[in-house]
């Protein structure tokens, strides 16, 4: 992967999955913009998708990764910005697919929806697997432009 920077947040629900990622990531020599949530008091999951989805649109990282409880309220947030193509990962082939055919950037995992042996397996499928471009590329470009 191109940027050792991977950027990581996570609500309330997610917490013990992601200091589990972070850890992992720092392990793989990969500098990691950790954007909390830091402990297990409730907090409002845009809020921490908001910060990532930031982080990619401002450069600071060229992918990220999200979690909470199911995944789903987190990977909806993030996805709001148009420069964040955010999958929601339950194994690695759907890691796979996400990042050759939709150049995903983010991807989201639910805490109480994944084993952690699974969630490792997949980040690190997302992390070393690149785009196919081709007949690909101009369904991706629909995605960061959608009609007005």
């Amino acid at each position: 992967m191109a940027s050792k920077i991977i950027a990581i947040a996570c609500d309330h629900g997610g917490f013990g999955l992601k200091s589990t990622l972070v850890e992992e990531l720092k392990k793989q020599g990969f500098d990691v913009l950790d954007l909390g949530c830091n402990n297990t008091d409730s907090v409002d999951y845009p809020d921490y998708a908001y910060k990532l989805a930031q982080t990619i649109k401002d450069g600071q990282a060229e992918r990220g990764i999200v979690v909470c409880g199911s995944g789903i309220g987190i990977s909806i947030a993030v996805n709001r910005f148009p420069e964040v193509r955010c999958a929601l990962i339950h194994d690695a082939l759907g890691a796979r697919m996400c990042r050759e055919h939709n150049d995903a950037n983010v991807i989201a995992f639910g805490d109480r929806m994944i084993g952690v042996a699974t969630a490792l397996d997949a980040m690190n499928v997302f992390l070393n697997t690149e785009f196919e471009g081709g007949r690909h590329a101009r369904r991706v470009e629909k995605l960061s432009n959608p009609p007005v």
